[in-house]
């Protein structure tokens, strides 16, 4: 079985840990982590990931997350890729589906069954 990858978009260092960690032991998921709209376009150019996680409010800069996805959605090669928005809010949640995520979770959500279902959808092979 192929390794699944997975970007952290965003994410504070604890924060990118605990959801690391989640990946990790549910998934066998491997993580890579950028903080912005550059470095996240030149990974998924090096890069094939399974699942994008976006965080709504970027930790470097306190940007809109929401930016991130427009952009990756808005190029041909990664329409299809899978992107989730990590927010607690359901407004924002709603506004990143309507854009063309999947509906994603809140850090206070992590590790529910209902998180970890989304992702399985996404994440599980077979």
């Amino acid at each position: 079985m192929n390794q699944r990858r997975v970007l952290d978009v965003g994410n504070c260092g604890p924060d990118h840990s605990s959801i690391r960690r989640m990946l990790k032991s549910n998934f066998g998921a491997q993580v890579i982590q950028t903080d912005g709209l550059e470095d996240t376009l030149d990974a998924l150019q090096k890069n094939t990931f399974d699942l994008v996680l976006i965080n709504r409010k970027l930790d470097n800069d306190y940007s809109d997350g929401i930016v991130i996805l427009e952009q990756i959605k808005s190029k041909p090669e990664y329409s299809d890729l899978p992107v989730m928005l990590i927010t607690n809010y359901a407004e924002h949640q709603a506004q990143a589906v309507s854009r063309g995520a999947l509906p994603g979770f809140g850090k206070l959500e992590i590790n529910s069954p209902e998180t970890r279902a989304k992702l399985a959808s996404v994440l599980e092979v077979g």
